[in-house]
């Protein structure tokens, strides 16, 4: 049998149920779309609007949490950075890029039992402080880590 035909079925089979869900009122599509996005920590200009845009009006600092980044990343815009947590419950971890133009650059939401741990590449305009924002057990986390960028990332 032609392997992409069977893709096709598979996938068509399973767009169908998920219509025949909706179509019955089992599944409505708020229910089954992502999380809001959060238009005003998004577009912050300073730290401090951003945590509050987060809802950390009062953070601590941890040795908790840890991130693992290059100390030079040669290229701005492809900056490898990885979040680990070694706190209970731990709900979400956040990146912040403290002199990028748009602070936060992604927020993670960690489902209970899940391991805390989220690697990603994020864009650096240039050598800054880079953040880690935990939210565990209802509290509010930070830790730092200085990255130098050699060449720009967001226009330099």
């Amino acid at each position: 049998m032609n392997r992409q035909r069977r893709e096709i079925l598979k996938k068509g089979g399973g767009l169908a149920l998920f219509g025949a869900l909706v179509a019955a009122g089992v599944l409505r599509p708020s229910d089954v779309r992502a999380v809001e996005w959060n238009k005003e920590a998004f577009q912050s200009k300073t730290l401090a609007d951003a945590l509050k845009a987060l809802g950390a009006t009062a953070t601590e600092n941890t040795a908790d949490v840890v991130i693992t980044a290059p100390a030079i990343a040669e290229n701005g815009a492809v900056v490898p950075v990885t979040v680990t947590s070694n706190l209970p419950k731990t709900e979400s971890i956040a990146l912040l890029v403290e002199k990028n133009p748009n602070l936060l650059a992604a927020v993670f939401t960690i489902p209970e039992g899940t391991e805390p741990h989220v690697t990603t590449r994020i864009k650096m305009s240039e050598s800054s402080d880079v953040y880690a924002l935990v939210r565990a057990d209802g509290k509010f986390y930070t830790v730092a880590k200085e990255i130098k960028v050699t060449l720009g990332g967001c226009g330099g």
